[in-house]
């Protein structure tokens, strides 16, 4: 078994620490974000964190009625004329918290006074050291370079500081659900590689989801790029039909990912323009008539809250990716030209 596959494994208990052994921080940093009652939220992240920080863009706007919007570190480091942070809670997302462009954000944050939170695996890293909060992942060592276990716990931590923040007991309980959740997903799509073989020689997918599955899709079609090296092009299905639906015809591979939830008539109604099309559907669903009309379904366990159907319907996405990478002959756990930790201006 690679690495990856290991980690991906490890994705129950990770959740299962971290709501356990975080939960006090989250609430000690939700009571001090009441305190400064911020205007919106900024959050600084590369990679996997960004789209993290997609999921947090739906998260906390639904829950939190709190807008998010992403910064652009280049500003700071780049240009150095970056735009005002004052009344913003600043969040910084990083699985290693060492990229300069990502500390930079939070550093300016704290100079215009703003509450500053670094999210991360490494609670002794640069980016925890500038922050004035840290809400660490506890996730372990993650040695596989394509990230996986440090998805779904910033996923989780994010879930964590919206539910505190909110002070739900009822969205407390559900995020007891997850692991067990989780878990469900990795046995029942433990086994792809038959599934997979069509696909060896596919040099072009596009992956699809909508409102807090959008991160997830944006998370999925990088794990194929990384692990693959195919081009995997992200969309929701308001932006694909904007144009870039003129690219799908018969036989193209599309992923959609449909978890219950307010948009699976819209994404289903979507489908129904991949059959026009004649399009190969790869689906990731708990609903019967999706999975029905997929040549491929990855199923999905019932009853998902959709605020945290991201933390689930990743899973069967990122052992898609790798079984995709094993039967293209491909090492999963190491990825041409990257490396674990990535440090950017």
């Amino acid at each position: 078994m690679s690495q990856v596959e290991t980690e991906i494994r490890e994705q129950p208990e990770v959740l299962e620490r971290l709501l356990r052994e975080g939960r006090a921080k989250a609430e000690e940093i939700a009571a001090r974000i009441r305190e400064r009652a911020p205007r919106y939220m900024v959050i600084a992240a590369r990679g996997s964190s960004d789209n993290a920080a997609r999921y947090a863009q739906y998260l906390f706007g639904a829950h939190n009625r709190l807008p998010v919007c992403l910064a652009t570190p280049s500003l700071f480091t780049v240009y150095g004329t970056g735009p005002s942070l004052v009344g913003a809670l600043v969040v910084g997302v990083s699985q290693s918290g060492r990229s300069p462009d990502i500390v930079s954000v939070l550093e300016a944050g704290r100079r215009d006074g703003s509450l500053t939170v670094a999210i991360t695996n490494e609670p002794g890293s640069p980016l925890a050291t500038a922050a004035e909060h840290v809400l660490p992942l506890r996730a372990g060592a993650e040695r596989a370079v394509a990230a996986t276990k440090t998805y779904t716990a910033s996923l989780g931590a994010l879930a964590m500081l919206s539910a505190a923040l909110e002070g739900s007991a009822a969205r407390w309980a559900e995020l007891g659900r997850v692991a067990a959740l989780v878990n469900a997903a990795i046995e029942t799509n433990a086994a792809l590689s038959e599934k997979v073989a069509r696909y060896s020689y596919a040099e072009h997918f596009v992956v699809v989801g909508r409102g807090f599955n959008y991160s997830t899709a944006f998370e999925i079609a990088l794990k194929m790029k990384e692990t693959s090296y195919l081009v995997a092009e992200p969309y929701s299905p308001a932006d694909l039909l904007h144009g870039p639906v003129a690219m799908i015809d018969r036989r193209f591979p599309v992923l959609v990912v449909a978890p219950s939830g307010r948009v699976l008539a819209d994404v289903a109604a979507f489908v129904d323009k991949l059959d026009d099309r004649h399009a190969e559907l790869v689906a990731i669903s708990d609903d019967t008539a999706v999975l029905a009309r997929a040549r491929v379904g990855l199923p999905l366990p019932p009853s998902i809250p959709e605020w945290l159907s991201p933390l689930v319907a990743v899973v069967p996405g990122q052992l898609w990716a790798v079984a995709l990478a094993h039967t293209r002959g491909r090492d999963p756990d190491r990825p041409r030209g990257l490396s674990k930790v990535t440090e950017t201006l």
